[in-house]
This record gives structure tokens, sequence and C-alpha cells, in this order.
């Protein structure tokens, strides 16, 4: 999830871990906790496009983590801090970095939890950015904030906070179902034969869910809107997989292939090659637009190295995504 959604969770189990006993500092170290796990970002810096990505969601990610990490943290803070009771700090900080990843494994990209065992958790129930999930949330955190440690309230308000934003997120489980049940009906409907169905909520909201289907020559992608009326319409991508050649063996080629789940598509322009993500969508919902939200040139230099040269997204292209999905969300 986006970093202000985990402030606020990290915040939350900060303040249900420790409040009582350091009021705002429980909220504040839960937040700073709550972005630790995030720090795995730095590695695009030190790394290449597939190392980084294969790293994103791992090691800081995991249970591993959260039990190596939260009891030297913990000792840090009761080093210096006026509380010096150990165990609550590093209970703190063993909350905070375990519901972060718990929290991301709900979206598209999902987490290592178990690292280093090589399996992703992904149930893809909401996006990276939800405000339904974290503006009542944070409501509520801000409450707790201007509450005495002593008060009552404290613990009312974050209890609420907690319980409609876990509550939400449940309901996401049903949303999905329901999403589910519409795209293979369809697909039922117009006699299509496919081999994976992988379903999807659309950017910023839990109504519009999107759908990529596999079929034996190419991919369709399709949406659907709860406010819908009309017949579910899936479009045809070709995956030209056959484009890759020889790079089909080349251990980044493999690597990527492998984050991606094997949900990929390959465009050829200009002599170029191009690699794209299909498990994010498009980020133009015209019918059959190329514009993919994660593409990535494929470049291979003088030597034969390969690497993947992530295409950049201009702020035009958000601004009318969030236009069309505003209306596409409103029925078809």
């Amino acid at each position: 999830m986006d970093s202000l959604t985990q402030i606020v969770l990290g915040a939350a189990v900060g303040e249900a871990v420790l409040g009582k006993k350091v009021g705002n500092k429980a909220l504040l170290y839960g937040a700073i906790a709550g972005t630790i796990p995030d720090l795995d970002v730095l590695a695009s810096h030190f790394t290449d496009t597939v190392s980084a990505l294969a790293m994103h969601r791992g090691f800081t990610h995991s249970i591993l983590f959260s039990i190596l990490f939260a009891p030297i943290f913990g000792w840090m803070v009761s080093k210096y801090e006026k509380y010096k009771g150990f165990k609550g700090w590093a209970w703190l900080f063993f909350w905070a970095f375990i519901t972060h990843p718990i929290l991301d494994a709900h979206t598209t990209w999902g987490t290592q939890l178990f690292w280093p065992l090589d399996m992703r958790l992904a149930f893809k129930t909401i996006f990276v950015i939800d405000p339904l999930y974290t503006l009542p949330f944070l409501i509520c955190v801000i409450l707790v904030l201007f509450q005495k440690r002593t008060s009552k309230k404290r613990r009312v308000y974050n209890t609420i906070g907690l319980a409609i934003s876990s509550t939400y997120l449940a309901l996401t489980f049903l949303f999905k179902s329901l999403a589910f049940t519409k795209f293979k009906d369809a697909l039922k409907l117009q006699n299509i034969t496919y081999q994976q169905l992988d379903t999807r909520p659309s950017a910023l909201n839990t109504i519009l869910w999107n759908a990529n289907i596999d079929t034996k020559d190419h991919y369709l992608i399709a949406d659907y809107s709860f406010f819908d009326t009309q017949a579910i319409s899936f479009q045809t991508y070709a995956k030209n997989h056959h484009l890759l050649g020889n790079l089909i063996e080349n251990e980044k080629v493999k690597r990527m292939i492998a984050i991606s789940e094997g949900w990929y598509t390959i465009n050829q322009i200009d002599d170029k090659l191009y690699y794209n993500d299909l498990r994010f969508g498009l980020i133009n919902l015209k019918p059959n637009s190329q514009d993919f939200v994660f593409k990535y040139l494929i470049d291979v230099d003088a030597t034969g190295n390969v690497n993947f040269v992530e295409q950049e997204k201009n702020q035009f292209d958000g601004k009318a995504l969030l236009l069309s999905l505003w209306q596409r969300i409103k029925g078809n």
C-alpha cells in the first residue's frame, strides 16, 4: 500500500500496543515502524531494474524480518526514551512491521511474507491506494492524537479505526468473488475457452474490476463495474512471445517473466522490443490500447547484456486515467 496508508496503520498498531503507557509517542514510533519495510525501494538506486523488482517487498516484508529486527529497534528506543520497557517497544515494532506486509499481501504486487521461500502472497483484493480504506482510518488516528494519554476515548477511536479498515479489507474478498463470478459467467456465455482467469480491482476503488484471461494464443482483457448494465466486452491482445527469440533463454528475461507470473506481452516498435506487465492493467482505457502501466524497453547492448528500462509515465496520463476511471465506474 502507499506510504500514507502504512503510516496510518503503523500509528494505529503502535497506539494499540503501547498507547496507554507512552501516549502519542506510540503513534509516532508506530508510524515510523510502518514505513521501515518500504526502505527496500532504495535497492533501485544500486542495482538493475529486474533485481530491484525481485527484491521489492522481499526480505523487509517477511515474517523473518519482523522477528529479527523488532527486538533490535525495541532495544534501541528503550535506551533513550523515558519509558524503558524493552518488551513493550519490541512488541510495538513487531506488530507494526508484520501488519505492513500483511496489508501489502492484499494488493496485486503482493509480498514475500515467507521469505526466503520463493513464493509471493498476493490476494489482489485492493489497489495500492484506496481512499475508502485509508481516509476513515486516518480520521480516527487524528482523533486519537488529540486525546490525553489517560482518556478512554483514545482506545475507542483507535478501535473504531482498526475495525472499519479491517471490515472493509474483509469485504474486498467478497467484492473480488462477485467480480470473478461475473467474468467467469461472461466467458461461458460467450463460449470462450481459457486456461486462467486473474482478477484485481482497478485504481483507487473496489467497484470497477479488471480481468486478465489467458487463452492458448492470446490474452483477453476486460473490466466490470458493479453498476454495469451491459454485457462484459473482452479485448484481445497478442502474446507475441515469439518476438523474444533467443532472449527467452536470457536469465534476466526469465526472472522478469517469473516476476510477472507469466502475464506479459511483447511489442515491437521501430525495431525495439517492449515488455508489458499485464498484472497492473492499462493506463489508457480506450479499446485495444497498448499503454500498459508497467512497460519496459528491452535494451540489449553491444556485449549482449540485457537491461529492462521502465518507460516513464507523464502527468497527463494520470489525469486522463482518473477521468476515464470515474466514467467507467459509473457503469457501461
